[in-house]
C-alpha cells in the first residue's frame, strides 16, 4: 500500500507505516500527479480534496488529521465508495488555551479584567463548549449562539447572534465554515452586524476565516477603531489580507489548534479509522507517541491576584504573543503568504495546559479553584 502523507502531520511514521510505504508532501504541494500510485491520502486543512484531485486514481481511503472538513468533497467521496475519516475534537482543547491566553493578554493590555467582561460564543461545538466551560468556570458572564443546536435542543441556554451582539463585549467565533443552507455561516459576521458592534468590544476568530466579512471588519478598525481584532483565522489563507493583519491586535497563522497532543491526537485518531478501514487492529495509543511535557511542574507559595496567577501558569506553556510575532517577522521578510505557511510549517513545539501540573501551598490554595477552572492540572497541599 502507499500512503501520500502531508509532511506536516506528526508522528506520521508511527501511525501510518505499518499500512505500507509513505512518501510525504507539504499539503499546498500535492498533486493530482502524486496519487497516480497512491491508496492512501491523509491531509490536513490546508489541502482541497475533490475530484479534480482524485479522479481516476487509485486512492480509496481519506483522512484528515482536522476537525474541519470544509476543504473535503465528502458527496464526491461518497458517491465513488472512497472510505472517509476526520479527526473530530482532536485539537479542541489547544484551541480553548488559544483563546484563554488570548483574552488574558488583551486584558491585560487595555487593563480591564477579563473576569468583569462578557463574552459571547458564537458556536457550542467541541471547541465552543470547552472555552465556555472554562470561562463560566473563572466565573465569567457567558451568552452562547447556535442555532443548529437550539434547533435540534430547543432555545432554552441560547440566544440569537443579534442579541449576543447587543449584550456582549467580547465575540469568540467557534463556527465551521458552512457555505449554504439555512445554518450558512459565510460572513456570518457580515457588514451590518460588525457596525452594530459595541464600541470596545474585541472580536476573537478561532473558528473558519471566511465567517467574517475581512473587507467591513478592517474598515471599522481603520475607521473609528474602536474594536479589537484577535485573529487566527482569516479569508483568502495563506494570502491573507496585510492591511487587516496590521490593524489586528493579536494576528496568528492560523495555529490555534497546533499544539502537539492535537496533533498527535488528529494523527491516532486517523491511523484508528485506517486499520478499521483495513479491518486490522489499531493498537497504537496517544502515550505511544506523545513525549513528556518539558516544564511538567510548576509551584505557588502565595496568593496573587488571580488573572496575574493564570497568566502566569498559562504563558508558562504557550505565550500567542510568540506567534503573533512571528508571523510579522516571517511576512516581512519573505511576504504575507509565503510567511504565513512558514510558520505554520515549521511551527515551534507546543504542549497543553493540562500537561501542566501546578503545585499550591499554603496561601496560594485559594487559587486552586480558578487554576482548574482554566484548564490546569492542579494538586494543592493539605492546610496545616
Amino acid at each position: 500500500m502507499h500512503l501520500i502523507v502531508d509532511a506536516n502531520i506528526p508522528a506520521a511514521d508511527a501511525c501510518f507505516g505499518a499500512f505500507g510505504r509513505i512518501t510525504r508532501i507539504p499539503g499546498r504541494e500535492i498533486t493530482r500527479a502524486h496519487l497516480d500510485n497512491a491508496d492512501v491520502l491523509i491531509v490536513r486543512s490546508v489541502t482541497p480534496v475533490n475530484e479534480a484531485l482524485l479522479a481516476d486514481t487509485p486512492v480509496r481511503f481519506v483522512g484528515t488529521c482536522t476537525i474541519g472538513t470544509d476543504h473535503i468533497d465528502r458527496d464526491y467521496l461518497t458517491a465513488q465508495g472512497i472510505g472517509f475519516a476526520s479527526a473530530p475534537g482532536c485539537n479542541a482543547e489547544a484551541v480553548a488555551d488559544y483563546v484563554l491566553a488570548a483574552l488574558l493578554g488583551q486584558a491585560e493590555r487595555e487593563g480591564r479584567p477579563l473576569l468583569e467582561r462578557c463574552v459571547g460564543i458564537v458556536g457550542a461545538g467541541s471547541v465552543g463548549r470547552r472555552v465556555q466551560a472554562r470561562l463560566e468556570g473563572l466565573g465569567v458572564d457567558v451568552a452562547v449562539c447556535d442555532p443548529p443546536r437550539a434547533a435540534r435542543e430547543g432555545s432554552a441556554g441560547f440566544v440569537s447572534l443579534e442579541a449576543l451582539i447587543a449584550r456582549c463585549d467580547v465575540l469568540c467565533l467557534h463556527t465551521p465554515l458552512v457555505r449554504k443552507g439555512p445554518y450558512a455561516t459565510r460572513h456570518l459576521l457580515d457588514a451590518g452586524r460588525i457596525a452594530a458592534l459595541r464600541p470596545g468590544t474585541w472580536v476573537l476568530n478561532a473558528g473558519r476565516g471566511d465567517c467574517i466579512d475581512g473587507d467591513a471588519l478592517y474598515r471599522r478598525l481603520d475607521g473609528p477603531g474602536d474594536i479589537t481584532a484577535l485573529l487566527d483565522v482569516w479569508e483568502n489563507e495563506p494570502g491573507i489580507d496585510a492591511a487587516l493583519h496590521a490593524r489586528a491586535a493579536l494576528a496568528t497563522p492560523h495555529i490555534a489548534g497546533y499544539s502537539l497532543d492535537g496533533k498527535l491526537r488528529g494523527s491516532l485518531m486517523i491511523h484508528r479509522a485506517l486499520a478499521a478501514h483495513q479491518k486490522v487492529a489499531g493498537t497504537l495509543t496517544l502515550d505511544d507517541i506523545c513525549p513528556p511535557a518539558a516544564l511538567a511542574e510548576l509551584t505557588l507559595g502565595r496568593i496573587m491576584p488571580v488573572e496575574d496567577a493564570l497568566r502566569l501558569c498559562v504563558r508558562a506553556v504557550y505565550d500567542t504573543r510568540r506567534d503573533h510575532d512571528l508571523l510579522a517577522r516571517r511576512a516581512n521578510k519573505s511576504g504575507m503568504a509565503a510567511g504565513f505557511d512558514a510558520c505554520r510549517a515549521h511551527y515551534p513545539l507546543r504542549r497543553e495546559l493540562a500537561t501542566l501540573t501546578v503545585r499550591l501551598t499554603g496561601e496560594a490554595r485559594a487559587l486552586a479553584g480558578p487554576l482548574a477552572a482554566a484548564g490546569c492540572n492542579v494538586e494543592a497541599s493539605p492546610a496545616a
